[in-house]
């Protein structure tokens, strides 16, 4: 049985177990659920090791129903734990609730639940992470960059203030919906970022959280009342990105550089897709967000048909507006690398003086690496070498090592 098979089935059939397991038992029961849908797909493993069903998804559906009951004479057995319980769980109900749109219903209805205002900014990603999208803690402390024992409390806090609170399982509306939407939307941007920018050591890109992510998306643009310019801009941005994934790594799962990038191996219907949510995003709105932006930045990429004719101006132009928008370390180094580009080394050099490395994290070896370049157009080839033997100091990814590996051979 295919590692990745288990794994491309979790991320995408965790979200919905806990979803609709959530919606039958309540938050009170949340750690029993989660519990529950792990036993199951270590019950697929088992089960699996022969031959694979032909339809694995409706498999695990068929084993999370028989769950419903195992859990239900779980919690009864709970001492003090025998009330709150949504509904009794019988066949008829059961086959209701497991119908798509009721799954899909449960999963925005959790989206929401886990971007409540009452939790802590801080825990509401990483609780939307496990719950949503079958995180484990050690990937979720990756993604964020914080430590695993920060992560776990943080999980425990958001599941003990839903319950303490009686924070209701349901979609917001009014007034309430735009706070919402931006953690929400945010949560997505990160589970994103990470398939696109790995944290992991021994991988660059993680297709299946790309995929994820763009899964979230498209099941908040079903919902007409949340259907808003960002949500498309944020969609299309994705598009984009995922675009260019099999020319980002070549066959040694070694990092290519954009500009040797093979562009046949773009993605044209993904490119479309994000071609008809940005149509969308921009049409009935002068209010841009920053994804609006960055989706904008990684348009002008996809329309060049080779690395020269990239439109850098317009790419500055773009970076400028997000800068004065919502600041960020990470949008000032693009910015740098732009201006190297276009070949503006003052300009480039302002920007990375106006950065704090420490903003970076443990991203900071992007910076060094920057100056490196920096340093080798001024033909500077002391500091050159020494900004990136910096930057391979602070690598982690195998691959990105063995990128700055090769540019550091190239300024010799």
């Amino acid at each position: 049985m295919s590692d990745k098979l288990i794994d491309h089935l979790f991320r995408h059939q965790f979200g919905k177990m806990v979803s609709i397991l959530t919606k039958i038992f309540g938050f009170d029961h949340l750690e029993t659920i989660e519990d529950a849908v792990q036993d199951t797909f270590i019950q697929a493993m088992r089960s699996w090791q022969n031959a694979i069903p032909e339809n694995p998804e409706a498999w695990l559906t068929a084993a999370s129903k028989n769950r419903v009951i195992d859990i239900f004479r779980s919690i009864k057995a709970e001492k003090n734990r025998t009330t709150k319980l949504n509904i009794q769980p019988d066949s008829t109900t059961l086959d209701e609730l497991f119908l798509d749109h009721e799954i899909e219903d449960s999963q925005l209805r959790m989206i929401f639940t886990a971007c409540h205002p009452r939790l802590d900014p801080r825990d509401q990603i990483a609780f939307s992470l496990r719950t949503i999208s079958g995180f484990s803690i050690k990937e979720i402390a990756a993604a964020l960059l914080i430590p695993h024992d920060t992560i776990k409390k943080r999980l425990q806090r958001s599941r003990k203030m839903i319950a303490s609170e009686n924070i209701e399982f349901e979609i917001p509306i009014g007034q309430e919906l735009p706070t919402r939407i931006d953690r929400v939307l945010e949560v997505i941007y990160v589970i994103f970022n990470e398939g696109f920018h790995s944290n992991k050591k021994e991988m660059v890109t993680r297709k299946e959280l790309c995929g994820e992510a763009i899964r979230l998306g498209k099941l908040i643009l079903k919902k007409p009342e949340i259907r808003l310019p960002k949500v498309n801009a944020l969609f299309a941005l994705m598009c984009f990105h995922s675009a260019r994934l099999d020319s980002k790594v070549n066959a040694n799962n070694v990092l290519i550089n954009l500009s040797q990038q093979d562009r046949s191996k773009w993605y044209f219907p993904l490119i479309m897709l994000g071609n008809e949510a940005m149509n969308q995003a921009v049409q009935s709105t002068d209010d841009f967000s920053s994804y609006h932006y960055e989706a904008a930045i990684a348009s002008e990429h996809l329309r060049a048909p080779t690395f020269e004719a990239t439109n850098w101006k317009s790419i500055a132009k773009w970076y400028e507006q997000l800068l004065q928008l919502q600041y960020s370390a990470y949008t000032q180094l693009n910015l740098a690398i732009v201006y190297l580009q276009l070949n503006d080394l003052d300009k480039a050099k302002a920007n990375l003086d106006k950065i704090n490395p420490q903003d970076l994290a443990q991203k900071i070896f992007y910076l060094f690496a920057t100056k490196a370049e920096y340093y080798y157009l001024l033909k500077n080839q002391i500091e050159s070498i020494r900004h990136i033997d910096l930057a391979l100091a602070k690598v982690v990814n195998d691959s990105e090592r063995q990128y700055f590996e090769e540019k550091k051979k190239s300024y010799l």
